[in-house]
């Protein structure tokens, strides 16, 4: 498929649960004119902790610098977790990629969308950040419960099924703490004029209007495999390569 343009964030490379072959293989199928990275695309916190890096990372890297060189607009807008990036401040390109801290994306039919992150409209993260870090530690054990529970599915000849996003999606406080995220998200969008945002960070894909400004979360790259596309119409499209029947909170 060709696109306008395709929005990817929370790839989490440092993570070895990261659905790095399933990316590559999304990014070898889909051609855009412009390539969004929308944070967490590397897990500074992860790779502190214990050093993991294959050698898919390096394809995937590769992959996305060879559309650069082709002709494909890369903009990369760090995260939390690849917060490093910022230090560079806006004017570091990296072989051609735009480093910026939030874009606004005007589409064909003349919408205009917030394209950030959003961990810093994170009131927990901001106020707490030792929360987070547990919180991020405790994933790290969900992941690893979930590569688990998948690897016996596969021996049984069943699909993958993402453990991981059902408890989340089945506790009420991440149910909550994605619903104040989501009217934060909002809260910026109506703060910069825009009539939506376009953002990650809770790993949680979702299309949605609230209060009259269009929500998008790209979702994640672990637990699922999510992407939000642009057609050249200018509409926006949630891409599960698991086929999920994604519900919002």
């Amino acid at each position: 498929m060709k696109y306008r343009s395709i929005f990817i964030s929370d790839v989490h490379l440092g993570l070895q649960y990261s659905r790095v072959k399933e990316l590559i293989d999304f990014l070898k199928q889909n051609e855009c004119d412009t390539l969004y990275l929308v944070g967490d695309i590397v897990d500074g916190w992860a790779l502190r902790r214990k050093w993991y890096w294959n050698n898919d990372y390096n394809l995937l890297i590769q992959k996305i610098l060879r559309k650069s060189r082709k002709g494909t607009r890369i903009v990369y807008i760090p995260g939390n977790h690849d917060e490093f990036f910022r230090e560079f401040g806006n004017a570091f390109n990296l072989g051609n990629i735009e480093m910026v801290d939030r874009v606004i994306h005007i589409s064909p039919n003349g919408k205009k969308y917030l394209v950030v992150h959003g961990d810093i409209f994170d009131g927990i993260l901001n106020s707490m950040s030792f929360i987070s870090k547990l919180g991020s530690f405790i994933y790290d054990i969900i992941l690893y419960m979930n590569a688990v529970f998948n690897k016996i599915r596969r021996s049984m000849g069943m699909e993958y099924w993402s453990l991981s996003h059902y408890i989340k999606v089945n506790t009420k406080e991440a149910v909550k703490y994605c619903v104040k995220y989501e009217k934060a998200m909002v809260s910026a969008a109506i703060h910069e004029k825009v009539d939506g945002v376009i953002c990650g960070h809770v790993h949680y894909p979702c299309q949605k209007i609230i209060n009259g400004i269009e929500y998008h979360n790209t979702g994640c790259w672990i637990e699922l495999a999510t992407a939000i596309v642009e057609h050249e119409d200018g509409k926006l499209e949630l891409i599960d390569l698991d086929c999920y029947k994604l519900t919002s909170p």
